[in-house]
């Protein structure tokens, strides 16, 4: 997969697209209490570009979620420069981190957090609805998803009435309905069967082929990793090549 589509600049010069999300030299520190510090990222830098899909593959404990919930502008590091599309979210307001989160980003984790009340397609239509899309537009768009990730027969069904992995689905569906520059998933089949993995894992491969979003995938899983376009991880607070 070709992740850097090359552009032309007004010099004629063709150039790699800059990255969908960089971080540049992130720390974040908790404190314990007293003088006591946790450490958990020490200058860690990331870039992403689109189409491409990145395992975070590393021991619990060692900074997994810190790192996705920065680069998904959940949480600000201590130092550092997020950068999202080419701009800089150091110095942005909450309303702004969390319109950009809204229109820029898509969040999947472990468990799907789909709502109980709600058909998986509701629950897609849901996020576009509250930017402002056309009901009849956003149930279009839901369909569309569903379809792509093997599920449109499933559609009126409500999350009780699905299996593990067909709600992960749909979460990964529901991910991607703003058409979001990057998506961060966290563990997305770590609750599945080897086998339900691995279709949660093309279904969403297609999706990435499809719409070229920028993926950041941590997970334990190192079979799924090896499948990925390269793997990552985290060594004293740092973002590494796996070996």
């Amino acid at each position: 997969m070709n992740v850097s589509a090359p552009t032309s600049s007004e010099d004629g010069v063709r150039r790699p697209e800059p990255p969908v999300l960089q971080l540049s030299n992130v720390t974040r520190t908790f404190n314990e209490g007293g003088d006591n510090e946790l450490h958990i990222l020490n200058g860690a830098n990331l870039s992403l570009q689109a189409g491409e899909m990145v395992a975070l593959v590393a021991p619990s404990g060692t900074g997994k979620s810190t790192l996705l919930h920065i680069a998904g502008l959940l949480e600000k590091p201590d130092s550092g420069d997020v950068f999202v599309s080419g701009k800089n979210c150091a110095d942005l307001t909450d309303d702004q981190r969390t319109a950009m989160r809204r229109n820029d980003v898509g969040f999947v984790y472990q468990f799907h957090h789909l709502l109980p009340e709600f058909s998986a397609l509701e629950n897609i239509m849901m996020p576009q609805m509250i930017r402002g899309l056309d009901k009849k537009v956003a149930a279009e768009r839901a369909q569309e998803l569903l379809e792509y990730m093997r599920m449109g027969p499933r559609s009126q069904h409500r999350p009780s009435e699905l299996s593990g992995g067909e709600q992960q689905r749909v979460a990964i569906a529901r991910a991607v309905a703003n058409a979001p520059r990057i998506l961060l998933l966290d563990e997305p089949t770590g609750n599945l069967d080897p086998q339900t993995a691995n279709y949660v894992f093309e279904a969403l491969q297609a999706l990435i082929r499809a719409s070229g979003v920028a993926t950041l995938f941590a997970t334990h899983n190192l079979e799924l990793a090896g499948r990925m376009n390269r793997c990552i991880t985290l060594d004293a607070g740092l973002v590494k090549p796996m070996r």
